[in-house]
């Protein structure tokens, strides 16, 4: 039996019902391309998927967390460059991930969840953690370029990818997102020269 299209959708308690759950995201993503961040609410977003909002926050606890798996859902895989030298991992970690947020709507959305962290809690430690399981992932390509000798041991993988993730963070923040391949190769180079063995 289908449903009929103004029937409000049937929760399954805490288990996500997988139809709702797509249904409650195709409908965030919508409105946030749609309108944007100041058109986003929990209240839009319930209408819009035929859910109740208990039934969103159970799932999702707060708007930040609901923002962060749209955002998970528009930029797919993450790049992991592996070109045995740690500059050009930079290079073409930084050029994605500036052509996935100029792109595609996962700017939009990544800079709606930093604002969104500007005056919510819930949102800020959203944030916090997917932060620091970013930093764990970039650190990766430090971790690699030491291996092969092209960083000092006493650089430190997850600082070092902070300066990388504070480099692209504050162009997202104001719209700097152009294809500038020679910026590119000179953060890279700049950035990873601090890195190298004297």
């Amino acid at each position: 039996m289908t449903e009929d299209a103004g029937q409000p959708r049937k929760s399954i308690g805490a288990r996500r019902n997988p139809a709702s759950a797509d249904a409650i995201r195709d409908a965030a993503e919508a409105i946030l391309c749609e309108a944007g961040y100041a058109g986003f609410s929990i209240e839009a977003v319930a209408r819009r998927a035929r859910a109740g909002k208990p039934t969103i926050y159970r799932w999702w606890p707060s708007k930040a967390a609901l923002l962060l798996e749209v955002y998970h859902r528009q930029k797919g895989d993450v790049f992991d460059p592996d070109s045995g030298s740690l500059e050009e991992d930079v290079f073409l970690f930084l050029r994605s991930l500036f052509r996935l947020w100029r792109e595609t709507p996962a700017g939009n959305t990544f800079k709606s969840i930093l604002a969104e962290a500007q005056t919510d809690t819930a949102a800020a430690e959203a944030v916090k953690a997917y932060r620091a399981d970013r930093l764990v992932h970039t650190s990766r390509i430090i971790e690699r370029a030491r291996a092969r000798g092209e960083v000092r041991d006493d650089v430190d993988p997850l600082l070092a990818a902070d300066l990388i993730a504070s480099f692209a963070w504050s162009h997202l923040l104001v719209d700097a997102l152009a294809d500038d391949i020679d910026l590119f190769r000179k953060a890279a180079r700049h950035l990873c020269g601090s890195w190298a063995p004297q």
